[in-house]
């Protein structure tokens, strides 16, 4: 299993809650961002491109590609209750979960309203490893009320963790002398030995946001740059490039994925109940278990549920190739009555269309809808509007992110 030591990196610099932490990859990174693009992400230093955004997207598709998750929020949870208390707090059944397994799961307020997504990894009988996109260590706490044994570790600086994304990643793993890689399954987990140590292993799972064929490497942070290295080393024939969050966004759309701030709000920072969303309001339904034992927020959810939503994010095909940004829906070409907004919107390379996420009134999926966009073209400013299609699969699903073993590319 993964070591909880403190690393002896930058994190430990004493300004460090002055200005941005930088992440255990860093060193590497820094190097290759020739634009100086950089973001932030819960304190971190993050690259929002390193050279070309759509040079990276490519690369996820057609490649290999790495995406820095150091700055992911990660929380070990262990004892004998820890399985009982993450069942509690989270909509979905976790009680079944096998060892050496991942899941997508959600949590929400006692009304009902999404606070988060994230990931459970089951490390061991009484050992859970929780991830998600935005710090949850008080919430946590706040879930553990009544659980006694019960120990919660935020592991977010002490894991180095690397998204490693595309159609060639499991040949380049096993280039690296990762025997086995290709009979891991998706949502699994492996560990393997890495520079001759066997204190602090390599755990990988067969998980992502892109959609796509592709791996998470966890490990110590003293391990990091030499993982970063052996990988980059075993990946340099088949083109591996880093990607930021311009590139993940694109892959992530195209696969159907929310994130917050775009397609939801989290419930603990929104001043009212009508700029949160409900899991139904986001299609994730499919999270919410009510045959399983009590859990924070059922009540308001079956009461959600029977009232039926106002409002469903759904998956566009829009006409044309001018991406509807920040656009509204309407329920008629002359735009008198709005029924949505446009949470997300790109042209797809890869599927060749013009593609949206949008939250619609639920009533007006029985009919058709029109999206009005604005657009420049040679220093003017244009509108059009054009007809929408609800798409019911996601955008991009090829077979070599679900087949096992992944056929060669």
């Amino acid at each position: 299993m993964i070591s909880m030591m403190n690393s002896g990196t930058e994190l430990n610099d004493s300004f460090a809650g002055e200005r941005l932490k930088k992440s255990h990859f860093h060193p590497r990174q820094s190097v290759l961002n020739l634009r100086d693009a950089w973001s932030s992400w819960n304190g971190y230093k993050f690259a929002d491109y390193y050279y070309d955004a759509e040079y990276e997207y490519f690369c996820i598709r057609n490649s290999c590609a790495t995406y820095d998750i150091c700055p992911m929020q990660k929380y070990i949870i262990s004892g004998a209750d820890a399985e009982a208390m993450l069942d509690r707090m989270v909509t979905r059944d976790i009680t079944k979960l096998k060892t050496d397994r991942v899941t997508y799961v959600c949590w929400c307020t006692d009304e009902g309203r999404l606070i988060d997504d994230g990931t459970i990894f089951k490390l061991g009988d009484e050992k859970f490893l929780l991830t998600c996109g935005s710090p949850s260590l008080a919430w946590l706490k706040k879930s553990s009320f009544g659980f006694d044994q019960l120990l919660i570790q935020d592991a977010s600086d002490t894991i180095a963790a690397l998204s490693f994304q595309g159609p060639t990643t499991c040949e380049v793993l096993k280039k690296m002398g990762l025997d086995g890689i290709e009979n891991l399954k998706p949502f699994c987990v492996a560990h393997f030995s890495f520079s001759g140590s066997t204190d602090t292993p390599l755990m990988i799972s067969r998980t992502g946001f892109t959609g796509d064929l592709g791996y998470e490497l966890w490990i110590d942070p003293d391990l990091a740059l030499p993982l970063w290295d052996a990988l980059y080393a075993a990946g340099e024939d088949y083109g591996i490039q880093p990607y930021g969050e311009a590139a993940t966004n694109m892959a992530r759309l195209e696969a159907g994925f929310i994130m917050p701030g775009m397609e939801f709000n989290e419930a603990l920072k929104t001043i009212h109940y009508q700029y949160d969303q409900t899991p139904f309001e986001l299609s994730l339904d499919w999270l919410v278990d009510f045959k399983k034992a009590h859990f924070n927020g059922k009540r308001a959810l079956l009461d959600l549920k029977n009232m039926g939503s106002e409002y469903t994010l759904v998956k566009l095909d829009i006409e044309g190739n001018k991406p509807a940004e920040e656009s509204f829906l309407y329920a008629d070409k002359a735009c008198t009555k709005e029924v949505g907004y446009v949470t997300s919107a790109m042209w797809s390379p890869v599927v060749k269309a013009n593609i949206a996420l949008a939250m619609v009134k639920t009533k007006a999926l029985e009919n058709s809808l029109w999206v009005e966009i604005y657009y420049s073209k040679e220093l003017r400013h244009h509108s059009k509007v054009v007809k929408c299609v609800v798409k019911n699969k996601p955008f991009w699903a090829p077979e070599r992110a679900k087949s096992t073993p992944p056929k060669p590319f």
